[in-house]
């Protein structure tokens, strides 16, 4: 039936009226329903969204820490308690191994870790403490800057004492003011425990020590001292009454305790001189005790763990927090317990605040230290 209606058009059938009314809705649900199925075709599937969204940049990865001394060494020992705990702590558990490259006081490692590994946080470096005096003193194979490596954290921080074999001439400090012949204190490049302990000596009081270097760790040290092709060695005061053949020497008498670092004594070593106590007892400049200041400060350094420089920042707090993690493990502790090794820590952000400090000295006390080492 059609019904006549009448409007300001005139007339229209109520027919007519239904028939566009249904096919502009239906041209609209159309329109909806391809722009729809347009947005669709452009989006990735959820699956796939949901993967790359979810799956942590270490999973399935492995991370090498590199060690810039010898298997066996206590810088190796401590590489290896992390390689064991970080990955736990770290999102997609990769496998993290070891990879010992010796050579230079671990200036070989340092180089390594700054310019051939990738800035991708697969690459890590446990290096020496005086990784900094190398670059101060302008080494010509420094081909780093320390205040550009990531640090990622460091453990004992320690004082330093030089000990020497018991049956040399060289009983007590007083004997190297007045020796004839110098002894020979080996080391394992211009940067390390050794040189650091003996240059301070002779900065600061005015010793003569001859420094034999090219060992490519503090074990092949020990075998030249027990050999008599050195006489003495700088080596931190945790590590010393921590592990072989310190242990047995001390039982046997092996050794003795010339000087130590710290600004007061070693309960250990309650009969051996501090160096600040012979400072004040010789009256050292302030300039010489400036320059002792910087090369002590390796021992604040620790045992550093770095990285390669340009590591993306979530990365790097990845690893920092990682590192702090693997600390608190009761097991990790129980096992730096078992083996002597100190846990004493020093975070990312105070390595590379203290790294600044040191690498910013005035050019007197820069030329005293570089004199120390020619």
């Amino acid at each position: 039936m059609t019904t006549k209606v009448k409007g300001f058009m005139g007339h229209y059938t109520r027919r007519f009226v239904v028939t566009v009314r249904f096919s502009v809705y239906a041209i609209k649900f159309l329109a909806i329903l391809l722009a729809g199925w347009a947005g669709f075709l452009h989006q990735p599937f959820a699956g796939e969204t949901a993967h790359a969204q979810t799956t942590p940049f270490y999973q399935g990865k492995t991370i090498r820490i590199i060690v810039g001394f010898t298997a066996g060494s206590v810088y190796d020992q401590y590489a290896r308690i992390f390689a064991q705990h970080m990955p736990k702590h770290i999102p997609g558990n990769p496998e993290m191994i070891v990879q010992n490259m010796p050579g230079g006081g671990s200036l070989i490692a340092a180089n390594y870790v700054y310019g051939a590994a990738k800035p991708d946080g697969l690459t890590l470096g446990m290096v020496g403490n005086g990784v900094y005096l190398d670059q101060l003193l302008g080494n010509k194979e420094v081909r780093y800057d320390v205040r550009k490596f990531v640090w990622v954290g460091s453990v004992d921080q320690r004082d330093f004492v030089l000990y020497m074999k018991a049956d040399t001439p060289w009983k007590s400090i007083e004997d190297f003011f007045t020796a004839t012949e110098a002894p020979r204190c080996g080391a394992t490049g211009s940067a390390d425990q050794t040189t650091i302990v003996v240059n301070t000596m002779q900065e600061a009081l005015g010793t003569k020590v001859k420094i034999v270097r090219g060992y490519q760790g503090g074990p092949e040290i020990d075998l030249a001292i027990e050999r008599g092709e050195v006489h003495c060695r700088g080596i931190g005061i945790s590590s010393h009454f921590a592990r072989e053949p310190f242990l047995t020497w001390h039982r046997q008498g092996f050794d003795r305790h010339i000087i130590q670092t710290g600004a007061k004594r070693d309960s250990r070593m309650a009969d051996t001189p501090t160096i600040y106590e012979l400072m004040d007892k010789k009256k050292t400049l302030d300039v010489s005790r400036g320059v002792t200041r910087v090369l002590l400060a390796s021992g604040t350094v620790g045992r550093p763990m770095l990285a390669t420089p340009g590591i993306p920042a979530d990365r790097v707090g990845i690893l920092r927090e990682a590192y702090l993690k693997a600390l608190k493990e009761p097991e990790l502790v129980a096992e730096a317990k078992k083996k002597r090794l100190e846990l004493g820590l020093l975070s990312g952000e105070e390595l590379e605040r203290l790294m600044r400090e040191v690498s910013d000295q005035p050019r007197d006390v820069v030329e005293r230290v570089k004199k120390l080492t020619e």
